[in-house]
């Protein structure tokens, strides 16, 4: 896009002049009322259209004020057509003095463009199709394991392990099609997502959506990424502890969130907190599609399920495998994330933001099944959009690129990624402690 533009007026090509901005000026339209972002050096206007962005309103507007290149290809698989919506609210360009692109923008670009020509993007359609099918399978045989063998303790415990792990994986694949890296189409990706989270797992996509791209947005960063929204249960990272200690006189024990995270953590996050929140979304933006989804699961599982079971047993045996599924995926999503920085927002360029806010764990054939390859959560948040079996194919190119510019990139193995989770929280809570008795200790 370039500096001057084209307008019609009764059939009548007019040209325009589109009006140069300093960052000063755009750094100052992160209101309500007016928000600005600069891509490729030209301004934006996303005031209105943040209401009607598909990935939501947050995403987009947390880049109000700031640079939104990186995370706008990051994002996006057909730039060429998501372009055609943009020039409606293009508004200007950066002043050839403020272009500056720094040494670590210019070489995380570079990168993208090798990837792209090593042809990293390109999914594996036997791969996913794999995968597919052996989540298909494993839900067929829960329910034919109790159907065939009765419902003993050994074909019951057989059962509830196969349909958690069905859970479970269908949660990473769901992941996969949610970042539209399965299809090259976006239409397929979506009908899966559909498919893979509403029919299989029950869940609500348009929420998935609006949650996890905020955090892929801004991981980590306090009041944006809203997996570190936490404080009514946990203070995490080293800014949190503080900022509550200080505003807050009554709050929960935070000194003891390593050991009542075992019980208010992991065994809650799907069976309690995650059906509170998707149905209060789906009410309240009248998000009709994924109630429908939704109601398709439950029919489909208490039709298959109670005549075995009888009502009673089949919603404790829901809530079981709801509860197993939930340790899984907490294990795994928070060792990426929680003991990480997680700071306000500073602007920073898209390669240390992600950095400073994952790190690895070691590969291996279960680690990457059982983790859905979010071991390689470093390379999966630089390119969200890269199909996940090729992500340690880019892996030594990104750690090369963090060894040159002095950036940490960590790999861990998972057993100490997940006791890192507890050490974490335990240093969290020791520094809202100490904060807390220094401000609001009863002095004599």
């Amino acid at each position: 896009m370039g500096k001057g533009g084209q307008g019609e007026s009764n059939g009548i090509t007019v040209s325009r002049k589109l009006e140069e901005f300093t960052w000063d000026v755009i750094k100052e339209k992160t209101t309500r009322e007016e928000k600005w972002l600069v891509i490729d050096g030209e301004v934006y206007n996303i005031t209105n259209w943040a209401r009607r962005h598909p990935g939501g309103p947050k995403v987009i507007s947390h880049y109000a004020g700031q640079d939104a290149t990186d995370a706008f290809k990051a994002f996006h698989n057909d730039l060429n057509f998501v372009k055609k919506y943009m020039k409606a609210i293009h508004i200007g360009s950066l002043k050839d003095s403020q272009r500056i692109v720094t040494p670590i923008e210019q070489d995380f670009r570079e990168l993208r463009e090798t990837a792209e020509k090593m042809g990293l993007f390109k999914p594996s359609i036997l791969f996913f199709s794999l995968h597919m099918f052996h989540i298909l399978f494993l839900d067929w045989a829960a329910w034919a394991t109790m159907y065939y063998f009765g419902t003993g303790w050994i074909p019951f415990l057989i059962s509830l392990l196969l349909i958690t792990t069905v859970e479970a994986q269908t949660g990473w694949i769901q992941h996969d099609f949610g970042h539209l890296s399965v299809f090259k189409n976006s239409k397929w990706n979506h009908v899966l997502h559909y498919f893979s989270v509403g029919i299989i797992k029950g869940a609500s996509p348009s929420w998935w959506n609006h949650m996890h791209y905020q955090h892929h947005a801004k991981p980590n960063v306090i009041d944006k990424d809203p997996d570190v929204r936490v404080e009514a249960l946990f203070v995490v990272g080293d800014n949190m502890p503080v900022q509550v200690a200080k505003k807050y006189k009554k709050s929960m024990p935070y000194n003891w969130q390593n050991y009542y995270f075992f019980l208010l953590g992991p065994p809650l996050l799907f069976p309690v907190y995650f059906q509170i929140m998707l149905f209060r979304y789906i009410f309240t933006r009248r998000a009709w599609m994924d109630l429908l989804m939704v109601t398709i699961f439950f029919i489909k599982f208490f039709y298959l399920y109670t005549p075995i079971l009888g009502i009673g047993q089949a919603i404790a045996f829901y809530f079981t495998f709801r509860c197993l599924e939930s340790h899984w995926f907490t294990w795994v999503a928070q060792s990426n994330h929680v003991p990480m920085e997680i700071d306000q927002d500073k602007a920073m360029p898209w390669l240390p933001l992600q950095l400073q806010a994952t790190c690895n764990v070691e590969k291996s054939f279960f680690n990457d099944w059982f983790t859905g390859h979010l071991n390689f959560q470093i390379e999966h948040h630089l390119f969200p959009t890269m199909p996940r079996h090729n992500l340690h194919q880019i892996a030594p190119l990104v750690k090369s690129l963090c060894e040159k510019h002095n950036i940490s990139y960590q790999v861990k193995p998972l057993g100490t990624a997940f006791a890192d989770i507890v050490r974490s929280l335990k240093h969290s809570g020791e520094l809202w402690y100490s904060t807390y008795q220094a401000y609001h200790a009863p002095t004599s």
